[in-house]
């Protein structure tokens, strides 16, 4: 598997520097640049996956260089960095392409999780787009793996609403692809081509909610040194994602209502109106109308973002989907980690079948690429998969009555199933060897024989 391309731009030597053997320590394959023009030169060359360029360059400024860049190849990935104070420009950034932006200083961990997730998502839009190709793409919207009875009243929903200009509430468990559904939304519907905003309501410190959504002009409060552009302006003619809506302060909750009503938006500490065209799609996994009840949420919010609802099911409600499932993310994972997976052992299967995803899909996502990354065969095996989704997981699928086509190692689950009561006997009496004997109604040698056998003497 060949390494990711990283060019860096930008005039300082020292930060070249920096950061080339901070990515070239990651396994990136870098090379920089002072100016836009050395940059456009390697650019043609060489063709970078990731363009890590400073706003501030001499002559043409990093803005310029991502303009060349996403009118001739649109999808390099581009990640600015600008000063402290720089939000404007941020914000002229994002709206011209650039998956991300970094304030200046920085912190190494974070620069590297921004171009983590900006090739994360970018690797997902490529398996979207092998997707579509497929036969499946008018059902699956080249973005959900599963033909469950109720995945399939999942796709019919977002077909019913998509092309409509009505907001919608989707409702799910963690876990269960709530911003997945809206993009399918927006991408299937008549703001396509116009941007998708996502806003994580229950990471924005309460203090700074309201200048996020609606911006702010020039000395409305303490730092505020220009005026800077909000979430929702950014989205006009497009859709706004309110992830975690539940967490939006009542404060808040109000001036949204009038932005629902009047269409516009009036920004912290300005006096003129601004019209905005947004289609809201706001998501929780809490029991928002509970919150209603007790005061906490608006009702009449509530019911202007709740036109129609979504329910998403849990992965526990899913399980035919888990198998297809899995075989997505070993081609997912065995290409992004350069390994050559074929399959997996009916044990590992059959594991996954009984475990009970209490994270839902992104925890069997997380599980498949950690048993991916660390197998040293061509077929993922038990001991790929974390402990507790093995020895929970197989013991449920049995005592339900899954046995597999393909059969499991009925020794070894007994082993499993041995070795947990022998410990939870110990732990119930402090160790006392004799008293755990009785609890499990056997001899005290007969006892000792298993602990000597599973190494736990």
């Amino acid at each position: 598997m060949s390494m990711t391309k990283l060019l860096i731009v930008d005039d300082e030597l020292s930060m070249r520097e920096l950061l080339a053997i901070l990515f070239e320590t990651d396994g990136f394959e870098v090379q920089t640049a002072a100016d836009v023009s050395i940059a456009q030169e390697k650019i043609q060359q060489w063709m970078p996956d990731v363009i890590l360029s400073d706003l501030n360059l001499p002559g043409e400024s990093g803005l310029d260089l991502l303009r060349w860049v996403k009118k001739r190849h649109p999808d390099t990935i581009f990640v600015m960095i600008t000063a402290f104070g720089s939000n404007q420009s941020a914000v002229e950034a994002l709206k011209l392409g650039a998956a991300n932006y970094v304030l200046k200083p920085f912190n190494n961990d974070e620069l590297r999780l921004v171009v983590s997730r900006a090739l994360g998502v970018r690797n997902l839009e490529q398996e979207n787009a092998r997707l579509k190709q497929s036969p499946a793409s008018s059902l699956h919207f080249g973005l959900f793996i599963g033909d469950s009875p109720a995945m399939l009243e999942v796709y019919a929903m977002i077909r019913r609403i998509a092309r409509s200009r009505i907001n919608c509430m989707i409702l799910g468990d963690s876990g269960t692809g709530k911003e997945m559904v809206a993009r399918a939304i927006h991408n299937t519907g008549d703001r396509a081509e116009h941007p998708f905003v996502t806003i994580n309501c229950g990471a924005i410190p309460e203090n700074l909610v309201e200048s996020e959504l609606f911006g702010h002009v020039k000395g409305a409060f303490t730092n505020a040194y220009r005026d800077k552009m909000g979430l929702l302006e950014v989205a006009h003619q497009g859709t706004v994602f309110l992830d975690e809506v539940d967490a939006l302060p009542l404060s808040t909750q109000v001036k949204l209502l009038r932005v629902i009503q009047d269409k516009s938006i009036q920004p912290v500490g300005g006096v003129e109106a601004r019209v905005v065209d947004v289609r809201f799609i706001s998501a929780t996994n809490a029991d928002i109308e509970q919150l209603v009840q007790d005061g906490n949420f608006r009702e009449d919010l509530f019911y202007r973002l709740n036109v129609v609802e979504v329910h998403l099911p849990t992965l526990r409600e899913r399980p035919q989907d888990i198998e297809p499932l899995v075989h997505h993310f070993i081609h997912r994972f065995s290409t992004e980690y350069g390994k050559q997976i074929l399959g997996v052992s009916p044990q590992f299967m059959q594991a996954l079948r009984g475990w009970t995803y209490p994270g839902n899909v992104r925890e069997l996502q997380n599980a498949m690429e950690r048993a991916v990354a660390l197998s040293v065969g061509n077929v993922l095996q038990k001991d790929d998969l974390p402990d507790v989704i093995w020895e929970t997981g197989i013991q449920i699928s049995v005592e339900e009555g899954h046995l597999p086509e393909e059969g499991l190692d009925l020794d070894a689950l007994l082993a499993q199933v041995e070795r947990k009561w022998l410990v939870a006997a110990l732990e119930a009496t402090d160790g006392k060897k004799m008293q755990a004997a009785e609890k499990l109604q056997m001899t005290f040698r007969s006892f000792r024989y298993r602990l000597v056998k599973h190494n736990l003497e």
